[in-house]
């Protein structure tokens, strides 16, 4: 084989294996379970969390999804969407310091979501739909620890936390951002009617509504998406250009 054809080679296979680097990344920053929403405001009342779980394995399906949610800052008044196929089992604690309410005093609160009976497949997710009735407006986030078992009785843990300036673990948990209330609020704002993504209608008060952050969340993929596109592309204009100037190279050099 000639140099010229040897150097062709090596180029393209350079531009192959980075490509497919770009693409392997993009696809693992998007493998963990997500909450949709990606933030409300401290305090929120009415609104709906969405758990997104897709299924990263290729030969075993998702048989069984646990959202563990936080007792130190609970999160109050859960009801969970019926999801078709799966079966959800709540299950509720006693919380150390009972918390006052208009409504009286609340002394329990949910501490896990258990989904079965329903499959994810490879290539596919699914969406676990949370109402609240309010969330804590003593903090500033909130992390959902969450188990995700497979038909092969693999479990992934979901479970780590980002430290503050640092880069993402390899497995995150789920977090909610909670941000400060706008000037002029006080707990009571006008309800802004939204729908789940299970198609039935909430009311989400004290912060932005469901709709409006998953817009947000999809915008933010697709610039994601078009920033991996545009990195593919000039992966491949450099790897067009280096076999060009090999080729041009090994001409001058016969001349």
């Amino acid at each position: 084989m000639s140099p010229i054809r040897t150097t062709l080679r090596r180029a393209g296979l350079v531009a192959a294996l980075t490509t497919v680097g770009v693409l392997t990344a993009a696809g693992a920053a998007f493998a963990h379970v997500t909450v949709h929403p990606e933030s409300y405001a401290k305090g929120a009342t009415d609104g709906v969390l969405t758990f997104r779980v897709p299924n990263e394995e290729d030969t075993a399906s998702t048989t069984k999804v646990q959202v563990f949610l936080p007792t130190d800052h609970p999160v109050l008044g859960v009801l969970v969407t019926p999801q078709a196929g799966w079966t959800a089992k709540v299950t509720t604690t006693k919380l150390k310091t009972p918390i006052k309410t208009d409504d009286g005093t609340i002394t329990d609160a949910v501490s896990e979501i258990t989904w079965t009976g329903g499959r994810i497949r490879h290539g596919e997710y699914q969406d676990f739909d949370v109402a609240f009735g309010q969330l804590p407006d003593n903090t500033d986030e909130l992390s959902f620890k969450t188990l995700q078992t497979y038909s092969d009785g693999n479990v992934a843990r979901w479970i780590e936390e980002t430290p503050k300036g640092g880069e993402e673990p390899e497995n995150p948990a789920p977090v909610l951002t909670l941000t400060a209330k706008d000037a002029g609020e006080d707990g009571s704002d006008e309800a802004s009617t939204s729908d789940s993504s299970s198609g039935s209608g909430t009311a989400s008060r004290s912060g932005s509504s469901p709709a409006a952050a998953a817009k947000s969340s999809a915008s933010s993929s697709d610039s994601t998406a078009r920033g991996l596109g545009i990195a593919g592309l000039i992966v491949g204009v450099l790897g067009l250009a280096a076999a060009g100037f090999a080729l041009a190279r090994g001409r001058s050099a016969r001349s």
